[in-house]
């Protein structure tokens, strides 16, 4: 029923378009020059609503109409690796409120000076998945560095990996209580009133895979050992779709350590500054722009490319 109503929003969204554009029409034959501001205020709305449902048609993938787990790992950098991965943290957020999708923060583990070391984000909404995944990889900062009393140019590395969502019903993952072993433990915290008296936090090992996810980001266990199964359920998943798929699986990509020369992309904010995508060699200015959540164009141009 969900997908029935997904497809009958698609086909009205299209019709609706449709009659806008044979409305416009209509006026324009009239040839009455007072139209001419509504006019190209309709044609504005109607070119941008094309754009947008003209990216909608590289999102064909299986998960690609469905939400997405996003996590952000720290790599090569030390403290401000750490910076960097809550910089990325903040970027994908703001894109994420300016798309419209909702965001809920699995599990998260704090830098010990700066910083995150860890993120794991829930991202709720139509394509989310078909959207983020152009985001998986190694992304490189350059910057003078805060933490350095010399403020000398550092280079920081994180790692982003995008996941879809698996829903309990879906038949590709099967998870028997069995193959689980779960174990309960006292969350982590700066200190004084952030740490946990209780044991609250949860971590999930599923015997079978060797697979680990731990959540500890919520006061409840019920609700964290909840987090840690959506997150085992996407893992699963994506191990599923790799298994099935005796190449490069196109979930995941090919993992690469965050270090020097893995890189998919670059963000240059000294010297000069500059975001350069290694993919598919696109690249803007304004990373200040780009760091605020601005990375539309980044996506467009791997979605196209992937369908080149």
């Amino acid at each position: 029923m969900k997908e029935l109503s997904d497809i009958r929003d698609e086909i009205a969204t299209w019709k609706n378009l449709e009659k806008r554009i044979s409305d416009a029409l209509e006026l324009a034959e009239l040839g009455d020059s007072s139209l001419q501001p509504e006019l190209e205020a309709e044609i504005g709305v109607i070119t941008s609503e094309l754009g947008r449902l003209e990216m909608a048609t590289l999102l064909g993938g299986k998960y690609d109409r469905g939400n997405a787990l996003l996590t952000i790992n720290t790599g090569e950098g030390g403290t401000d690796a750490q910076d960097w991965a809550a910089m990325l943290e903040r970027m994908y957020l703001r894109w994420c409120e300016k798309r419209g999708f909702s965001t809920e923060i699995l599990d998260q583990t704090e830098g010990e000076e700066a910083g995150i070391k860890t993120v794991s984000i829930a991202v709720n909404g139509p394509y989310a998945y078909g959207y983020l995944r152009a985001e998986k990889g190694v992304h490189r900062l350059v910057r003078l560095s805060p933490y350095d009393s010399a403020h000398r140019r550092h280079t920081s590395f994180a790692q982003v990996e995008v996941l879809p969502e698996a829903v309990q019903e879906d038949p590709t993952v099967v998870i028997s209580p069995d193959d689980l072993k779960i174990d309960i433990y006292k969350s982590s915290g700066a200190g004084g009133q952030n740490v946990q008296k209780n044991a609250t936090a949860v971590r999930i090992t599923h015997l079978p895979t060797g697979l680990v996810v731990s959540c500890q980001n919520e006061r409840s266990q019920m609700q964290n050992r909840e987090n840690a199964m959506r997150v085992l359920r996407a893992r699963l998943l994506d191990l599923a779709q790799i298994a099935a798929d005796k190449h490069v699986s196109d979930l995941r990509g090919v993992y690469q350590k965050a270090e020097w020369g893995s890189q998919i992309r670059s963000y240059v904010l000294h010297p000069y500054q500059m975001v350069k995508d290694h993919r598919t060699e696109f690249e803007v200015g304004n990373a200040a722009g780009v760091l605020e959540g601005d990375i539309d164009g980044f996506i467009e141009a791997f979605l196209r490319m992937k369908q080149e």
